[in-house]
């Protein structure tokens, strides 16, 4: 069934792979980023062109998810366009690399802002529309390093993905007596394919930083990624995540897994997710709220 979807962080990386993926596949498709008239220009451009190209309803808006009134305006013209809003794709995110001591609290601050409320500013626009229409999707890009395996140097990154997915399970339970499904999907570490890592931010407080890198853990940021990259199978596809996503989309309502790994490296997430949520759903049947743990089948 077509749907009307609208994916944040999608100028590149998992977001503009899974847009594509999922406009091929039939779905109107927003890709929502910010600057759409300035640093981003040429990104909607090429969206624009492969719509043409491919025939499929791809479609550019602005959408800042660090800014309420943006995403206010964003989720509207959407619903203006569309009349409808059928799956929320939460994908905007961005990365940091360096000793956790050297960011500054502000620096935290900002990540957490680009990785958890921005979730927040975009479901307090579009939920009522999905909850109005009684049924629908919310999809979370979270990532393997909230409960797998943890390299040192991306402790702001770990702790805002870590509540972000946390965010995803309580809303799950809190959507599905609305019709509303929840899915989350984790990828793990792709070192290559995506602008993740190229574009991660530094510590604001270098000296800080040098006092690590120059002192006993001189030598820890190359093995880091050097070791990561080479856990990564050769033949590791960050397009995987996008079919995973399209796959998930296009299952009816009341048959989506609850969480979807990806993740070439097996860093251990999905052995700790499962009893996680295992431990989940039977506290909700000890506390007789068992059918919030799923959206009934239709």
């Amino acid at each position: 069934m077509k749907s009307v979807i609208l994916i944040t962080g999608a100028s590149s990386g998992f977001g503009a792979l899974t847009a594509r993926a999922l406009a091929d596949a039939g779905h109107t498709v927003y890709a929502s980023m910010r600057e759409t008239l300035g640093r981003n220009a040429a990104q909607v451009l090429e969206a624009q062109r492969y719509a043409d190209e491919h025939r499929v309803d791809l479609r550019s808006v602005e959408l800042d998810v660090a800014s309420t009134e943006s995403v206010q305006a964003g989720v509207a013209k959407i619903i203006g366009d569309c009349g409808q809003l059928d799956v929320i794709i939460h994908n905007a995110g961005h990365m940091s690399f360096g000793p956790a001591e050297a960011f500054t609290p502000e620096q935290f601050a900002q990540l957490y802002d680009i990785n958890v409320l921005s979730t927040q500013r975009v479901n307090r626009a579009a939920l009522p529309q999905l909850r109005k229409q009684g049924r629908g999707l919310v999809l979370w890009v979270s990532s393997s390093s909230a409960r797998g395996g943890t390299p040192p140097y991306l402790a702001p990154y770990f702790a805002a993905k870590a509540a972000m997915d946390s965010l995803a399970v309580s809303y799950a339970s809190e959507l599905t007596r609305w019709g509303v499904e929840t899915s989350i999907i984790v990828p793990g570490a792709f070192t290559k394919g995506t602008n993740h890592f190229t574009h991660s931010g530094s510590p604001a407080d270098q000296v800080r930083a040098a006092e690590y890198n120059e002192g006993p853990y001189s030598g820890v940021p190359d093995q880091a990624l050097k070791g990561l990259a080479a856990l990564e199978p050769a033949d590791a596809d960050v397009g995987e995540v996008a079919k995973a996503i399209v796959e998930i989309v296009g299952m009816p309502l009341g048959t989506r897994p609850f969480r979807c790994h990806i993740d070439p490296s097996q860093d251990g997430a999905q052995v700790v997710n499962a009893m996680a949520d295992r431990v989940r759903a039977e506290m909700f049947r000890r506390i007789g709220l068992e059918d919030l743990l799923k959206v009934a089948a239709r």
